[in-house]
């Protein structure tokens, strides 16, 4: 308990720091854009490959993986029947789901299983289920709502070209395979990638500066129907699940539970801005939880961790 109420101290020191450079504008308006760049370019992707290349594989896909799978898909389903209910676009309908489901499991995931769950590691099977699996049919789904016809080719080259998805790869089949690299490449990437944790913090506690929420009514019902799904039905989901489901061990059942308590991750945005559909939906879903996130894990800290 001690341990993971530090880790989440240091998570939200680091968060505050970064909101206190936004808000006296050391870094320049393009602070937050730079250091996302270097994170999402350079050291999320050595930090994964030295992650998954190091790490037992048995570990990484064992129960826990189900159980986000299914919370995940459970809230992207609720959603999506609750926004075609009300008539909404079809657009913004997909984008509503993934804000109801889709983690940030990259920028806040890695620092927060870093200090509060053990290691970067138990964020890895999230990152790749969501860039590999959900993000693709997602952008199938809007591609064929856009253009009226299926380009599937585009949407694989688009993913398989992402440097996370390339890092997390590598990794993944180094440690398949057994391939055995000389400890200085190790030491090496792990030195550059460990930078991500505190530079994707810093980024995000920036981004929080100047955000007003809320501005359309049209989409209010939206945002809040998604929150509550993010924020509240899928983190109980996922512990029930675990609980009373798959049966899991203390530690495995506050691990996914505080995985499925993280808030929208920031590309869904990006995808939105691609297709031009829900943008001020989700970049208030995304404020919203991102803050409510934070009472949220520490009520399953408190709850959860033994």
């Amino acid at each position: 308990m001690i341990g993971a109420l530090s880790g989440f101290a240091v998570v939200g020191f680091a968060i505050l720091v970064g909101y206190i450079i936004g808000r006296i504008g050391l870094l320049g308006v393009q602070g937050r854009e730079i250091l996302n760049k270097l994170a999402f370019y350079v050291c999320s992707p050595l930090l994964l490959f030295t992650i998954l290349g190091t790490a037992d594989v048995g570990t990484l896909f064992s129960s826990l993986l189900p159980v986000s799978v299914i919370a995940s898909a459970s809230m992207f389903v609720v959603f999506l029947a609750f926004a075609l209910i009300r008539r909404q676009p079809f657009g913004t309908a997909v984008v509503g789901a993934l804000g109801s489901g889709y983690v940030n499991a990259n920028n806040i995931g890695i620092p927060i299983a870093v200090f509060m769950l053990g290691g970067a590691a138990f964020a890895a099977p999230i990152i790749l289920l969501q860039l590999i699996f959900w993000a693709p049919l997602a952008l199938i789904c809007l591609d064929v709502w856009k253009t009226g016809s299926l380009q599937i080719h585009k949407t694989v080259f688009r993913t398989f070209k992402n440097p996370v998805i390339l890092g997390s790869l590598l990794g993944l089949l180094i440690s398949v395979f057994h391939v055995r690299l000389p400890a200085v490449v190790w030491d090496a990437t792990g030195t550059v990638g460990h930078a991500a944790v505190p530079v994707l913090l810093i980024a995000f506690g920036i981004s929080l500066h100047g955000t007003k929420i809320l501005e359309t009514k049209d989409q209010r019902v939206n945002v809040i129907a998604a929150s509550i799904l993010k924020l509240i039905a899928m983190p109980v989901l996922a512990w029930a699940l675990a609980t009373y489901v798959f049966h899991l061990d203390a530690h495995s059942i506050y691990v996914v539970t505080v995985l499925a308590g993280l808030p929208v991750a920031a590309n869904v945005f990006n995808y939105a801005s691609e297709y031009n559909t829900g943008l001020l939906l989700i970049r208030d879903v995304i404020f919203i939880t991102t803050f409510g996130a934070v009472p949220g894990l520490l009520i399953i800290t408190l709850m959860l961790a033994h």
